[in-house]
């Protein structure tokens, strides 16, 4: 529903942004208002409680600034467009409107569109490589009726087709996977510059822009992996490849779960963070400290050159370095944040830390027990976390004969330290940490007992099972980031949390010969990505989903 004052003087794009944008239940310009279903009662509200009669004129003259205000006070989440060059008012005078026409005249409302579809904070290689045509592309797309969604499954099908090159072993494959995955992060550019420049923003298109990314990335490497296999040296990488994504994922678990155990937080400042802020008015420190990160445009595009010009095993080594030596720049500066910080973290925050520890139905038993032993706010959490995976890795990696019921007990006690970390709400300093130990601890447990289980198959069962528990974590992640909260209770049970799958990897490769090993693998894989995927579509194509697109820093 729109209210619009037959007086408004302004950009078509002003209009568009506040009557077409679906993110926001209620959205204004001068001029200008439209309230989604949800805020429509709060609308009845505003208009109902306008009086009538005299001395109320000036309420109903501009009716629906009179509206908006109504709305801000209700907290419905109306959202006042920022209009930057862009002219929207109500001209009340003849004087008014030809002076408004000159204002709407002098600002050339599709560049600013244009300007606008880019993201405002981008990598290097993207703001400098990319964007100064993609969103041309984008505009093509739009003016041929092609959507986002359609834009990022054309993405997807062009990487996949990459990893398919890049699988036939051969240097001319190599070459052309290198072009369709650069070809494909374009797309990928695209899709939300597309987004962005026709307001076109779905339920739909949350999901498939937050879950083809990872998509895409990891089926590039088994594409490597099993062109390595297959060309003229048959080098085996699978452990390089699942090493690969296993790093990736845990570098974005880190973003994630700091990002959400301090976003909120109140009082949250700190000599680091005022540090960095003073960095980023220099202007080439700010694209170095990006570049640093190894975003997705700079990793794509060395993975592409170094797929054409090398072999997957240097591609996969400069994989391995970059992405390690940005997770330790990373962490380091925000352990630094988060040590000098005196922020008090929300209840809010707490629970998404506690969503995104995916602990299952035995570390619940287990946290139980301990609940009220230990201080909130202490080391406590993240020192259970970390000796959870710690205990764990060091027994499998320097244990001559891992596969063996000794290492079920290692991971039963490993399970007992997971239980009493989570014990309590997660609001410490360092408590953002124990998602990312957990996830390290289970994902590298697959990759040693798939690597010494030293049988064909094995490791490429492992990146498949590791491949579908992560989908079910980045999930999690961008259902919390659309204020939907966590998958429910009956999956993260049904999936067995992250200390039980362990245990029955554990007890997997203890029990059964190495080729049963790799059969349950790949069964267990198998399983858990229908069972994921299956409530992950059912979501995401609801009612229920967010109607957003990522606006944040490259993953």
């Amino acid at each position: 529903m729109a209210v619009v004052d037959p007086r408004f003087v302004g950009h078509l794009h002003a209009l568009r942004l506040a009557l077409t944008d679906p993110r926001f239940p209620a959205a204004a310009v001068p001029g200008a208002l439209t309230v989604q279903p949800e805020a429509r009662p709060a609308l009845d509200r505003a208009v109902g409680r306008i009086p009538v009669g005299a001395g109320t004129a000036h309420l109903t003259d501009v009716l629906t600034e009179t509206l908006s205000d109504s709305l801000e006070r209700d907290e419905v989440g109306l959202h006042r467009v920022e209009l930057g060059s862009l002219v929207a008012t109500v001209a009340l005078t003849p004087a008014e409107r030809e002076q408004a026409r000159e204002a709407v005249a002098a600002v050339d409302d599709e560049a600013v569109r244009l300007r606008t579809a880019v993201k405002s904070r981008d990598g290097f290689f993207t703001t400098y490589c990319i964007s100064p045509y993609s969103r041309y592309l984008a505009r093509w797309c739009a003016r041929r009726g092609l959507t986002p969604n359609q834009v990022t499954t054309a993405s997807l099908l062009t990487a996949l087709i990459a990893a398919g090159c890049a699988a036939t072993g051969s240097r001319a494959g190599f070459v052309a996977a290198g072009f369709l995955l650069l070809f494909s992060f374009v797309l990928d550019c695209t899709d939300g510059q597309l987004a962005r420049y026709s307001l076109q923003y779905s339920t739909m298109g949350a999901w498939l822009d937050a879950t083809f990314d990872r998509a895409k990335e990891y089926a590039y490497y088994a594409g490597l992996a099993l062109g390595a296999a297959r060309g003229g040296g048959h080098d085996d990488v699978w452990a390089l490849a699942l090493g690969a994504m296993v790093l990736q994922t845990c570098r974005h678990v880190v973003d994630f779960s700091f990002n959400e155990a301090n976003h909120d937080a109140t009082a949250n400042t700190s000599p680091t963070a005022a540090l960095s802020d003073k960095l980023d008015s220099v202007g080439w420190t700010v694209w170095v400290r990006r570049m640093i990160v190894l975003p997705i445009g700079e990793r794509w595009a060395m993975i592409a050159v170094l797929t054409a010009l090398t072999t997957p095993r240097i591609v996969f080594y400069a994989l391995l370095v970059g992405c390690a030596l940005a997770a330790c720049y990373t962490t380091a500066g925000r352990v630094l944040r988060s040590l000098t910080r005196r922020a008090r973290r929300t209840d809010r925050a707490a629970q998404a830390l506690a969503d995104l520890a995916d602990s299952g139905p035995l570390a619940e038993l287990i946290a139980a027990g301990a609940r009220g032993r230990g201080r909130t706010g202490s080391y406590l959490a993240p020192a259970m976390a970390f000796l959870s995976a710690a205990v764990l890795l060091v027994w499998v990696i320097f244990e001559d004969h891992p596969a063996s019921w000794l290492t079920v007990g290692v991971a039963a006690c490993s399970a007992l330290l997971a239980g009493a970390a989570v014990s309590r709400p997660l609001k410490g300093a360092l408590d953002w940490l124990v998602p990312p130990f957990f996830r390290a601890g289970e994902y590298v447990t697959i990759l040693v007992l798939a690597a010494r289980a030293d049988v064909p198959g094995a490791l490429p069962a492992a990146f498949g099972l590791v491949a579908a528990v992560a989908y079910h974590h980045y999930d999690t992640v961008y259902r919390i980031r659309g204020g939907t909260g966590a998958p429910p209770r009956w999956l993260v049970r049904a999936t067995g949390g992250a200390e039980g799958r362990t245990l029955v990897v554990t007890v997997l490769a203890a029990a059964l010969s190495p080729q049963g090993f790799t059969i349950a693998l790949t069964a267990l894989a198998v399983v858990l990505a229908l069972l994921v995927l299956i409530e992950s579509i059912r979501f995401w194509v609801s009612s229920q989903a967010p109607a957003v697109h990522d606006e944040g820093e490259p993953a």
